[in-house]
């Protein structure tokens, strides 16, 4: 069985089996997989261990602020990264750069796990950490993108939202299974045996998962719209000076080529910045909050997250389908609103200390602030841009947002809780500021469901959704017009 993967948009895109539709699928599943679980990894033995092996200090709220800070240092490289790799991917291609990524990102998270501590060694051990949590972030700056656009590109153009919320999957994968690791060394270790060298198990048993998805994606086909590219020559995109040579009489192609970038961009910066920010407060510092602050029990930190993760399983595919029903414009006013108006109220629930009140604030707020965006996110940022810079313009508006968002965001509100005497209400107003910066952004921003994804343009308003190269080529082949989606 065969499926036209570019999404019925050019008769020179190569057709994908479904096989090779799951392949991908199931490589770009694993990839972010194993990011989001390097970075949940982390961000729990932020919380629970490495505030005393990497940070001790006499005055636990610092302790924390200097662990979530080293958190912070890997997204200073991921802009590197994506800048990196994801020229390298608009030129050569998306699966060189998603073997490259994942390998990166795998060698360094084993690493970490392979640390000597603090006691052992002085500041030589922050040092370290922060090292590979800077290699850690270079890898990962293009690691979702990639998997987003290459998963977008093969998906059939009516199911992206659907197909593309496995790469949200992914991220919930990965929390969840960083979360139960942690939550089984909790349960079956004592806090000193952990605190010793319990914590490293999962740091280097995630090497099992980097060594599989290397293997899968080294048998990984081509994007199908990166192969048929009017810019690409024999697996590699033209020089802008060579493909306005070629293409001196086509006006379409040479304006795509000579578009001003921007507005695109920065559309896609804030959808980002209002997400990450969102899933830094949540599934980062809320579970410190929830450990160091309220001083509940580590389990309920951890169990929070996993419960949560689970319910994302149902919620995170039924998002995306109905980006598919009804539009993803649609879709990120509606769940960002509701995020919105639900962070003073779950954010109190949650300082109620409760165990109840606690697992149901943390769920409503974690499925609508951070898994439904997620959903839209990865499809929609695709879209929004065209064919020629794709990948180098989604990582980069995805990793410098996150770098002020969500390397930021924890540290400013830990700074912020210490200062007000361990109150709530600064983490429920930072969920409402993000909030509405991914609705603000939503607001402006064109429909992009169903795009042709061949366009080399970025989208604007009231485009078809099929562009004119794709229909000059379905004209000369013979193959009948698919409708326009405006």
């Amino acid at each position: 069985m065969t499926t036209n993967s570019a999404g019925d948009s050019s008769g020179t895109v190569a057709e994908r089996s479904t096989g090779d539709l799951a392949k991908a699928a199931v490589s770009g599943w694993l990839g972010t997989a194993l990011e989001f679980m390097d970075f949940q990894l982390y961000s729990l033995a932020a919380a629970l261990v490495f505030k005393d092996i990497f940070f001790p200090s006499d005055a636990p709220g610092m302790a924390i602020i200097l662990a979530m800070a080293t958190y912070a240092t890997g997204y200073l490289s991921r802009p590197l990264g994506a800048w990196y790799f994801g020229r390298l991917g608009d030129r050569v291609g998306r699966t060189k750069v998603l073997f490259y990524t994942i390998a990166l990102m795998g060698i360094a998270t084993t690493a970490i796990g392979l640390l000597p501590t603090y006691h052992q060694v002085g500041v030589l051990a922050p040092i370290l950490l922060v090292l590979l949590r800077l290699a850690q972030g270079f890898g990962a700056g293009a690691e979702i993108a990639g998997s987003s656009v290459m998963l977008t590109e093969y998906a059939p153009r009516k199911s992206r939202g659907l197909v593309g919320s496995l790469v949200a999957l992914g991220t919930n994968s990965g929390t969840l299974g960083a979360s139960a690791i942690w939550g089984i060394l909790v349960a079956t270790m004592s806090t000193e045996t952990v605190v010793e060298w319990g914590w490293r198990i999962p740091f280097i048993g995630s090497a099992l998962i980097m060594l599989f998805a290397v293997w899968l994606r080294r048998s990984l086909k081509e994007s199908p719209v990166f192969e048929g590219r009017v810019d690409v020559v024999e697996g590699e995109a033209l020089s802008k000076e060579e493909l306005e040579a070629k293409i001196a009489e086509d006006n379409v192609l040479a304006a795509a080529i000579q578009e001003r970038k921007g507005k695109a961009f920065f559309e896609g910066f804030f959808l980002r910045f209002g997400q990450a920010g969102n899933s830094g407060m949540v599934q980062t510092y809320l579970i410190s909050y929830i450990t160091a602050v309220l001083l509940l029990a580590p389990s309920i930190g951890t169990g929070v997250v996993i419960t949560s993760s689970l319910v994302g399983f149902v919620t995170v595919p039924v998002i995306g389908w109905l980006s598919d029903k009804v539009g993803r414009k649609l879709m990120y006013i509606v769940m960002s609103s509701i995020a919105l108006v639900l962070a003073g109220p779950m954010i109190w629930m949650i300082a109620t200390k409760n165990v109840n009140s606690v697992f149901a604030g943390y769920i409503i707020i974690h499925q609508t602030s951070v898994l439904a965006l997620a959903s839209l996110e990865n499809n929609t940022m695709s879209e929004l841009f065209g064919a020629r810079s794709r990948l180098t313009q989604l990582a980069l508006a995805k990793e410098l947002a996150a770098i002020v968002a969500t390397g930021i965001g924890p540290v400013v509100a830990a700074s912020l809780v210490v200062a007000t005497g361990g109150s709530w209400w600064p983490i429920a107003i930072m969920i409402g500021f993000f909030s509405i910066c991914s609705l603000g952004a939503a607001i402006v921003m064109p429909e992009t469901a169903g795009r042709d994804l061949t366009l080399l343009n970025d989208a604007h308003p009231g485009e078809a959704t099929i562009g004119p190269f794709a229909r000059r080529e379905r004209a000369r082949l013979g193959l009948p017009m698919p409708e326009d989606v405006r």
